[in-house]
């Protein structure tokens, strides 16, 4: 396998370790308040 390969298996696998602590410590909730709330505030209507 090249170097290239390993870097990218091995972001890929630190990405989705985080995402598992994100969803564990409930941070979804929470990121997607703050995404309703940007996108209200682009349109308008917040």
């Amino acid at each position: 396998m090249g170097k290239r390969k390993v870097v990218t298996y091995g972001i890929l696998l630190g990405s989705i370790c985080l995402m598992g602590v994100g969803i564990y410590r409930n941070e979804v909730n929470t990121v997607l308040k703050k995404a309703v709330n940007i996108c209200l505030e682009c349109i308008g209507i917040g």
